[in-house]
């Protein structure tokens, strides 16, 4: 991504190949700082002559974006959540599996819709110039790799959970539940570390004081906790049971509420922090 003419690099944080934030400097001497995370947001450059501060959080946006990932990511954990409590399970029975099945779908919607946000975001520095694509790549933002490893993820617990609500024999619980469960929780801790390594704000050399890096945190340690939880729900060849269902469902619910925590913060997220005014002509 090329600067405007006359403006000056003073300072960039790049994980590998990719650019997670840089310092510059414009014609007139102020300074602001681009972040990858923001850019893929739409919050443009951050002003560092500016103080820090946010506007009054807009709870409901349904005209935005981010507003509806954030919600359907909520609803979808609340699902994950709900599922393994006793009661609702003992109410529901068998059924009780459409819960997981459905939050599933939650995330999967909430997951696209984020990794079309990263595939389209805005072509200049300051964010602008966003397209319309459905599919697409951007291979040299590490965003767009977390938002696209995260989608395959929700897709292999639609398998998972959807078999879940069939009556398989053993075999086919492990390959149709267990191993899209395992797949689906390695792909999400994936995704994670990737938010994780572009959030990590090295320029101020700090680790989850930022908004943007406390939800990447709370989504870790829900990846992690789903990744515990698969192991527990891994199916005993010779008894066709759990290994753990205990484990299965305390970590099940502990990762359903980080995630739920994690996307009620992309909320206020949604709404930028004080951003540079100017042209970028100037």
């Amino acid at each position: 991504m090329e600067l405007p003419a006359d403006w000056e690099e003073i300072e960039q944080r790049r994980i590998g190949p990719f650019v997670t934030s840089r310092v510059l400097r414009r014609p007139d001497g102020g300074e602001v700082e681009y972040s990858a995370w923001r850019h893929r947001k739409g919050h443009g450059l951050l002003d560092r002559g500016q103080a820090s501060g946010r506007r009054p959080v807009e709870w409901w946006a349904p005209d935005r974006r981010g507003w509806w990932i954030a919600v359907l990511f909520m609803i979808g954990s609340a699902c994950f959540a709900l599922g393994p409590l006793p009661p609702l399970a003992s109410a529901l029975g068998p059924a009780a599996a459409w819960v997981f099945f459905i939050g599933s779908i939650f995330f999967t919607s909430a997951a696209y819709l984020q990794y079309y946000e990263a595939t389209n975001e805005g072509d200049d520095i300051e964010g602008r110039g966003r397209t319309g694509r459905l599919f697409g790549t951007r291979t040299m933002s590490l965003g767009w790799w977390a938002a696209a490893t995260q989608l395959v993820g929700t897709l292999a617990f639609n398998v998972s959970t959807f078999a879940g609500t069939r009556d398989l024999t053993t075999g086919q619980g492990e390959r149709l539940i267990w191993a899209p469960d395992v797949v689906g929780s390695i792909l999400f801790l994936v995704a994670s570390g990737l938010v994780i390594a572009e959030t990590h704000d090295r320029l101020r050399g700090i680790l989850f004081r930022s908004l943007e890096s406390r939800i990447a945190g709370l989504n870790m340690l829900g990846s992690i906790a789903f990744g515990i939880s698969a192991v527990g729900a891994f199916i005993v060849p010779s008894t066709g049971e759990l290994l753990n269902l205990p484990v299965a469902n305390l970590f099940t619910f502990i990762g359903a509420v980080m995630f739920f925590v994690g996307a009620a913060l992309l909320i206020p997220d949604m709404e930028p922090e004080p951003e540079v005014s100017r042209d970028l002509s100037d």
